[in-house]
């Protein structure tokens, strides 16, 4: 028995059984630690961002975490982007990031470096093993940190000869944080604020958005005439048929503002006040208007689910009252016609398994998405939350592997897409579920847009150089196909429809790139 050895016991004892993967030497003793453990499933991905970014994805449907191994520092760094986005989506992570040797510091070896200065940003909290004595209970605090509410990103640094050491400890329980409940202080104002006959709107974020609670919301909304909004970015929405239908904060500023400009009260639960993505020059970073009031209901580490029933008490709303959820429709996917952003919206609407999962990283593309799938089967909808691309494929995949009984199709842009192409791979390796659709525009449109709303005019042949993927062309069928991942290309909308129809009637990972 080693250090490695109690840290994959106490992980596995703590109900942490899968293991996103891309190690190295370091971390040897660990992979053979995890090679003794056939309960522990260990996912390779081929580079550490589609590790994160699966770690992210298999939380957020799992609803307890996953485990990385990353090699040093620069591993760590690789996949950091993923890692702040699963920050920003309130995602339980525990990190395991081997170092050198504690004696081999001394030598300023190459791939040496300060792995905990990487880790912080991106980290609740961090340290760095002790010795193969400690690692157990380091584990098991990391744990109890992952696990506390909304879930945090905890990295244990592992030095190689921690894990090689030969040790005695026993493995730790983790203990998790019970939420704590909101005041009935926080409840009273926020009745107060609804029944103050102004226009309000209730914003929510975090567990308020899946079905239950979102139904206490829609009582309340019914009861008082309050509008309900998700904000912008969110790690996971509950909705579909059958589902109380809500919209998001608009990404683009000039959207957001006229949309709220009327809002008088702004009821927070688990959410926070809108605010733009970037400053854009004469434009409010703020988007709610001046002067309205803001209550909050529940903080992000609070409650919101029990808050929501204790706000619909506190205003006595009726059993009788039920939310307006979202009715069944006979949606009928496009027959023929021009292959658009709307036209693929409305078949994916039409041809969505019962109970899939959406992954949506199309940027610009998906912008429209939710006027058309309302309506749409009850599904989970997992999007890019810290703005850092390159999360939709890995988010796929760990979706997958948490949910193997369920459909996972990513919406996913082409240029953002090939930060993690190597997504695809572990999705072969695994024979994950997962229907990929490629907006294949070849460029970054997104860009383009900015360009225009910073008011930088339109792009000249420099500024196209950088925006356009062109010259050449990215062939997502033959890269998939070298994945080891099926692939068809559509540029019509009748033969998105027949290969989408195809994709979702079958189990395994399929590629679309649909030419917008």
């Amino acid at each position: 028995m080693n250090g490695a050895d109690t840290l994959a016991d106490t992980l596995l004892h703590n109900g942490i059984d899968v293991c996103f993967a891309n190690p190295g030497t370091s971390e040897m003793h660990f992979v053979a630690a995890l090679d003794r453990k056939p309960e522990m499933r260990c996912v390779l991905g081929l580079f550490e961002g589609v590790v994160t970014g699966a770690a992210d994805g298999y939380a957020r449907m799992a609803e307890k975490p996953a485990a990385t191994l990353l090699h040093l520092g620069p591993g760590l760094a690789n996949g950091l982007a993923n890692l702040h986005n699963a920050k920003r989506a309130n995602t339980p992570i525990v990190n395991v990031v081997g170092d050198h040797a504690t004696y081999h510091l001394q030598h300023d070896a190459p791939l040496q470096t300060d792995i905990e200065g990487l880790a912080r940003p991106m980290s609740h909290w961090v340290k760095t093993t002790a010795s193969s004595e400690t690692v157990a209970a380091d584990a098991a605090e990391a744990i109890s940190v992952a696990c506390t509410a909304p879930g945090q990103i905890a990295t244990l640094i592992l030095p190689a000869d921690a894990a090689w050491s030969p040790t005695n400890a026993a493995v730790v329980s983790a203990s998790v944080p019970t939420r704590p409940m909101v005041s009935e202080d926080a409840v009273r104002t926020a009745a107060a604020a609804l029944r103050s006959g102004r226009r309000a709107l209730i914003l929510l974020g975090g567990e308020a958005l899946r079905a239950k609670p979102l139904e206490a919301a829609g009582r309340i909304a019914a009861t008082t005439g309050a509008r309900l909004l998700a904000q912008q970015a969110n790690g996971r929405i509950e909705r579909g048929a059958g589902r109380v239908s809500l919209d998001r904060v608009f990404y683009r500023v000039d959207a957001a503002l006229d949309d709220l400009r009327e809002v008088e009260v702004v009821i927070l639960v688990g959410a926070k006040a809108p605010v733009g993505f970037f400053a854009y020059p004469g434009k409010p970073g703020a988007m709610l208007p001046e002067g309205c009031q803001v209550t909050v209901l529940s903080q992000l580490e609070e409650d919101g689910v029990d808050a929501l029933d204790r706000l619909a008490d506190a205003l006595a709303i009726p059993a009788s009252v039920a939310p307006r959820l979202g009715r069944r429709a006979e949606l009928a996917p496009p027959t023929g016609g021009p292959l658009t952003t709307a036209s693929i919206a409305a078949a994916v609407a039409a041809l969505l398994p019962e109970n899939a999962i959406v992954v949506d990283e199309s940027i610009s593309s998906g912008f429209d998405f939710f006027r058309f799938t309302h309506e749409a089967a009850p599904h989970d909808f997992l999007q890019l939350t810290g703005g850092a691309i390159g999360t939709g494929m890995p988010l796929a995949a760990g979706a997958a592997i948490a949910c193997p009984d369920r459909k996972v199709v990513v919406l996913q842009a082409d240029g953002s897409g090939m930060y993690t192409v190597q997504a695809l791979w572990t999705h072969a390796r695994e024979n994950l579920d997962v229907v990929t659709i490629i907006y294949a525009n070849r460029s970054y449109a997104i860009l383009r847009d900015e360009l225009r709303q910073v008011g930088a005019g339109e792009p000249g042949e420099n500024a196209r150089a950088m925006l356009d993927l062109d010259r050449p062309e990215l062939d997502w069928v033959s890269l998939a196909k070298g994945m080891g991942v099926e692939a068809g290309r559509a540029d019509d909308a009748a033969e998105f429809v027949r290969l989408l129809r195809a994709a979702v009637s079958r189990r395994g990972p399929f590629v679309i790139e649909a030419r917008i």
